[in-house]
């Protein structure tokens, strides 16, 4: 038992040293390259949208040159590569980085837009990707803060290049968020939790003025004031449908 105890211990160091060999390795390759070199392969590496290997050369850039020549341009080329390999968090976290190490770069808008496409993109799992299923049923945590990035995007560069697609995926959000509280009020509504589905359709009328959710919102307002027997409140959502809809079958 002591010998397979010992080596057990062995060989989980040697796996431990292998790996931060390795580690180190990765960053001993680019030792001798000046930032220029790594710079230029690095855009190659994108060029042939070798993402991985475009991530290793700016990271590297970014760590062994944080102030050079080519420190700002890495920097946004790194945001970009982590975005086209699917690592949305890193790119998040560095486009964030970005826009306070350089607030008055001419690319810093596309530093608010990578970063919000990233946090579009972060919920969007392996499992999501396999089965097809409806958006509104994820978790939208992450949409959320993307509507927010979009939103200041938006507010400070309103002439980007990028705030008309920033107006659009704000548009869908906020549809999709609305579908969201509709499911949730329908089942309240279901499950006969009446203030909670009012409550939630009265959210939605509230909030989401414009979407195609606000129909069906009053709908169950309606309903749900019925059964709690509130003839008012149920007359009152029954006038504001058919005054703001009154080709809606009821």
């Amino acid at each position: 038992m002591k010998i397979i105890n010992f080596t057990t211990v062995l060989v989980l160091a040697l796996l431990l040293f292998s790996c931060a060999t390795e580690s180190k390795s990765g960053l001993d390759f680019f030792k001798n390259q000046t930032a220029q070199q790594i710079y230029e392969d690095g855009m190659q590496a994108l060029s042939k949208k070798n993402y991985d290997s475009a991530v290793q050369h700016f990271e590297a850039l970014d760590t062994l040159y944080p102030f050079g020549e080519y420190a700002e341009s890495g920097l946004i080329n790194l945001v970009y590569a982590y975005y086209k390999n699917g690592d949305y968090a890193a790119a998040a976290a560095v486009a964030e980085r970005y826009i306070h190490l350089y607030p008055t770069s001419s690319r810093v808008d596309y530093a608010y837009y990578l970063k919000a496409m990233s946090n579009f993109e972060k919920d969007k799992t392996w499992l999501s990707n396999i089965y097809v299923r409806d958006p509104a049923t994820r978790d939208l945590s992450s949409l959320q803060t993307a509507f927010i990035d979009f939103s200041e995007l938006v507010t400070q560069f309103p002439k980007s290049e990028y705030a008309h697609d920033a107006r659009n995926r704000m548009l869908y959000i906020r549809n999709l968020i609305a579908r969201h509280e509709l499911q949730v009020a329908n089942f309240y509504l279901q499950h006969e939790a009446y203030v909670a589905a009012a409550n939630r359709a009265a959210y939605i009328v509230e909030h989401f003025e414009g979407t195609p959710q606000v129909v069906e919102a009053l709908k169950i307002m309606i309903k749900a004031y019925s059964a709690l027997g509130n003839a008012k409140e149920a007359n009152d959502a029954l006038k504001v449908l058919k005054r703001n809809y009154p080709n809606v079958k009821i």
